[in-house]
C-alpha cells in the first residue's frame, strides 16, 4: 500500500459522518480541475491500489502555481500531470511544490515536479528526512530488527519472509527526491499569491503533518488528518517499536478542536471536501476511544498483536494490509502499555504477549 487509510469499516465510517455538509458536485476528473474556491483548483489523481484517487491542489501564486501533494510516480500519474499543467493551469508555470506529509501518493512525483520547474520543495523537516530514510531503503536487504519485530507480534515464518521480499518498496513510488527543501513548521505562515496561510502540524498518522490554513476566508488544506469518511492509519514501525502514535494523534486531535473553527472547508486528500471540521474530529476520537475499550475486552485473555484484529479491523486482514494492521495493533496496544492500561511478557520463542490490567472506572 502507498498510504495508509484502508483499514476502514466503511459502515462504521458513513454512521461516523453524521454532520458534514459536502458542497460540491461530483470530483474532478481525470486531467480537469473544480475551483474550489477563490484561487484555489481541486484535482484528482487515480492510483492503482485499493484507495484508488488522491486530491491534488493548485494555489494561484502570482504567475504561476504551487501545487500541494503530487500523486505517486507512476507513468499515468505524470501523464494526468501533463493535461492538468497544459489545460486548467493553462502552461504557467509551478513556483514551489508543498507536500503535507511524506507518504509515497503525497510525495511521488515531487522530484519530477520540482526539477522540471526549478521549483523548491516545501515541507516540514521531520516529513523530509523520513522520507529521504525510507527511499533510500530502495535496494537494502531487510534488517533482522524488523524480521524480530514481526516475530514478535505473532507473524509466521512465511510471513517473515513476505516483510524481508518486500522490504524497500518505498522508493518504487517515488522520484527522486530533491536534495534541499524549504522548511515548514507550526505557527508558520507561508504567502501564497499575497494570501496568508497558517501551518497547523499533527503527528501520529505521520511524523510532522502539516494542513495549511487560509484563515482569511476558512480555507484548511488536510492532506491525511482530517479525512471526512476513512480514518488514516496509525502504526508502530520496526523502526520505532515502543513509539506512542496513538497517543500522538488523539493529542493532534484534540488541539485541532481548539483551533479550526467549524465554519471550515477542509480540502482533504482522499473523499470530497466538506464542512463540520468539529463533527469530524469528534467521530475520529471517538472511533479510537471505542477501538481501545473493545480491545481491552479482548486482552482478558492474553492475545498477540495479530491476535487483536477483529477488534480493531471490522474486515478480515488479508497478506496484502497485515503490515498496516499490525501496526495499527501495536499503536493500540503500546498507548494502553504507557498507560497502565495493559502489561506485555514475553514468551520463550520471543513472541509478546498483551494483557489488559483490570481498573477502576475511568473519567
Amino acid at each position: 500500500m502507498a498510504d495508509g487509510v484502508a483499514l476502514v469499516d466503511e459502515d462504521r465510517a458513513a454512521r461516523e459522518e453524521r454532520g458534514l455538509v459536502y458542497p460540491f458536485g461530483a470530483p474532478p476528473g481525470a486531467g480537469n480541475a473544480v475551483e474550489i474556491a477563490p484561487d484555489v483548483l481541486w484535482m484528482r489523481l487515480a492510483m492503482p491500489i485499493a484507495l484508488n484517487h488522491i486530491n491534488v491542489y493548485a494555489v494561484r501564486d502570482g504567475e504561476g502555481w504551487s501545487l500541494v501533494d503530487t500523486g505517486l510516480d507512476l507513468q499515468g500519474s505524470r501523464e494526468e500531470w501533463e493535461r492538468l499543467l497544459a489545460g486548467s493551469l493553462g502552461g504557467a508555470p509551478v513556483t514551489r511544490v508543498i507536500c503535507t506529509h511524506m507518504h509515497p501518493d503525497h510525495i511521488g512525483l515531487a522530484g519530477w515536479l520540482c526539477d522540471r520547474f526549478a521549483a523548491p520543495l516545501v515541507m516540514t523537516r521531520l516529513e523530509y528526512v523520513t522520507a529521504r530514510m525510507l527511499v533510500a531503503d530502495t535496494g537494502r536487504s531487510a534488517p533482522e530488527d524488523g524480521a524480530v519485530f514481526y516475530r514478535r507480534a505473532g507473524w509466521d515464518d512465511a510471513q517473515v519472509e513476505g516483510y524481508r521480499s518486500g522490504f524497500g518498496q518505498f522508493g518504487r513510488w517515488v522520484s527522486p527526491m530533491p536534495s534541499s527543501f524549504l522548511r515548514m513548521q507550526e505557527g508558520d505562515r507561508l504567502s501564497i499569491g499575497g494570501r496568508e496561510w497558517r501551518v497547523v502540524t499533527g503527528q501520529g498518522h505521520s511524523p510532522e503533518h502539516a494542513c495549511l490554513w487560509r484563515e482569511s476566508d476558512g480555507l484548511v488544506l488536510g492532506g491525511d488528518q482530517i479525512l471526512p469518511k476513512i480514518s488514516s492509519n496509525v502504526s508502530v514501525w520496526p523502526t520505532e517499536p515502543d513509539a506512542d502514535p496513538l497517543g500522538d494523534w488523539l493529542e493532534s486531535l484534540e488541539r485541532m478542536r481548539s483551533v479550526f473553527p467549524d465554519e471550515v472547508l477542509v480540502l482533504p486528500s482522499h473523499g470530497e471536501p466538506f464542512r463540520g471540521v468539529q463533527a469530524r474530529l469528534d467521530a475520529l476520537i471517538r472511533g479510537h476511544v471505542t477501538a481501545l475499550k473493545r480491545l481491552e475486552r479482548t486482552l482478558r485473555t492474553p492475545s498477540r498483536a495479530v491476535d487483536v484484529f477483529p477488534a480493531l479491523f471490522a474486515r478480515p486482514v488479508g497478506d496484502g494490509v497485515r503490515g498496516m494492521a499490525t501496526g495499527e495493533s501495536l499503536a493500540h496496544l503500546n498507548y494502553l502499555l504507557r498507560r497502565g492500561r495493559a502489561a506485555r511478557s514475553r514468551d520463550a520463542d520471543g513472541v509478546d504477549w498483551w494483557t489488559a490490567i483490570r481498573q477502576g472506572p475511568r473519567a
